[in-house]
């Protein structure tokens, strides 16, 4: 794996009419800038090869809404991203490493958020990249990494709908 991509889901509804929160969908400018930021990560040449997705409502809608700039991507339903932590999501990209250049990992916050943070820090990033994602992790934000031959992480960039035009960071 020579890049990875971590991404939350986009805007969500408040609450699901089953009541359960893996039912939340998203909402009109969810759709819109989930779709929106498939499209900027294809015109960045950030065309995943394989992507773990949360079975949730949410981030499979994002998916579904992302992948429609990317054409034909491996996918695979991953129960364990889930309202995960961030040694999990860690552990579910260094299984996946060896099968894709690009690997793009949709799930939730808190997770995605310290993940991405911890591999800033481990990299010793600088104080205005930290600053940076230490204000939050917005819905439809994508941290984005180039991986070294010994699996390290170093950033690459942060990309949010708003910054291309999409709703409010949130």
């Amino acid at each position: 794996m020579h890049r990875l991509i971590l991404m939350r889901h986009a805007k969500t509804e408040r609450a699901a009419a089953s009541g359960l929160d893996r039912d939340r969908a998203l909402t009109a400018r969810g759709l819109s800038d989930a779709a929106l930021m498939g499209r900027v990560l294809a015109e960045k040449k950030l065309r995943p090869d394989l992507a773990l997705v949360s079975p949730s409502t949410r981030t499979r809608q994002t998916w579904d809404a992302v992948q429609e700039a990317f054409g034909d991507v491996e996918v695979r339903i991953e129960p364990r991203l889930y309202d995960a932590s961030p040694d999990t999501i860690r552990r579910l990209v260094q299984d996946a490493e060896d099968e894709a250049g690009c690997l793009l990992v949709m799930a939730h916050n808190p997770g995605v958020h310290a993940l991405a943070y911890d591999y800033l820090t481990e990299s010793a990033a600088s104080p205005a990249i930290l600053d940076r994602l230490s204000g939050g992790f917005p819905t439809g934000a994508a941290a984005v990494f180039e991986v070294d031959v010994a699996g390290r992480c170093a950033y690459d960039g942060f990309l949010t709908p708003k910054a291309f035009g999409g709703g409010a960071d949130d």
